[in-house]
């Protein structure tokens, strides 16, 4: 017979797992002393033991290690271990999207780093980009914290996938009267993520082409005079205006408490 603190060092398994097994009728002793109320264990266990610890390192549930030890099974071990391939293989595809979430952000981020990139109108091929909306006319002093909140509640989406990817938008026709203070939509860029849940909300389509883009350091307040440099380019090069403009804030507060490293951006799709 072996104590509990021999049965922790033999399979390196904490005390205090042991008496939760016990408590929840997984692995029970298989005698106690009535008197010291020590637990003691049999070398009949181990096997037992170590099935449970074999099913725990794949992931499997203690409830469901359970269920099959109470009823030891070819076809029950064979049915436990394909749901834990399922569940795995879920896992697998949520971790590669998180892993290509996280690139694309760190490349995101270290592109909006390059001051030399500031100030310049450049012409940039974007891939068409799933967006949801909400139409709602916002100032360019107007805090954005309620209307992302009214978004993100109207979308099944969740707040931590808005970071850096939200967005507000300004008509043609508001361009077209040099209104840049005023804002027709906020949106949020979408992924992988499921899209619109509510009719308060509509899912767009920004269409693959080239964009007349600027960036600049500071955030909404700040763009108004980049709006008239773009439209500017645009009239300039003979080119027609097709969208609404886009404006994202890459860097802000969200990122950093230092307002100077903040930037923002203006996309106008045009031919």
């Amino acid at each position: 017979m072996f104590t509990i603190g021999e049965i922790s060092k033999l399979f390196q398994i904490d005390i205090r797992t042991l008496r939760y097994y016990d408590d929840i009728d997984l692995f029970k002793p298989a005698t106690v002393d009535h008197l010291t109320n020590y637990r003691y264990y049999s070398v009949d266990q181990f096997e037992q033991l170590n099935t449970i610890l074999y099913l725990k390192a794949l992931g499997i549930p203690l409830k469901d290690i359970k269920l099959f030890l109470d009823d030891r099974e070819i076809e029950n071990i064979l049915t436990l271990l394909k749901e834990q391939q399922r569940r795995t293989e879920e896992k697998i595809e949520e971790y590669q999207r998180i892993r290509a979430k996280i690139k694309s952000r760190i490349e995101q981020i270290e592109d909006a780093s390059n001051k030399e990139e500031l100030y310049k109108i450049r012409e940039v091929e974007f891939p068409e980009r799933v967006m949801v909306l909400l139409k709602q006319n916002i100032h360019k002093s107007d805090n954005l914290d309620m209307p992302i909140r009214l978004l993100e509640n109207s979308t099944k989406m969740k707040s931590t996938i808005f970071l850096g990817k939200v967005g507000l938008s300004i008509s043609i026709n508001r361009l077209m009267q040099s209104k840049f203070d005023e804002y027709d939509s906020i949106f949020v860029i979408v992924e992988q993520e499921s899209a619109r849940s509510s009719t308060e909300v509509e899912e767009k389509i920004s269409p693959q082409g080239t964009y007349i883009t600027i960036r600049f350091a500071g955030t909404h307040e700040d763009a108004a005079p980049h709006y008239r440099m773009l439209l500017d380019y645009i009239e300039e090069k003979g080119y027609s205006l097709i969208e609404d403009a886009l404006e994202i804030t890459y860097i802000d507060y969200g990122l950093t408490g230092d307002p100077s490293q903040f930037v923002t951006e203006i996309q106008m799709l045009a031919k």
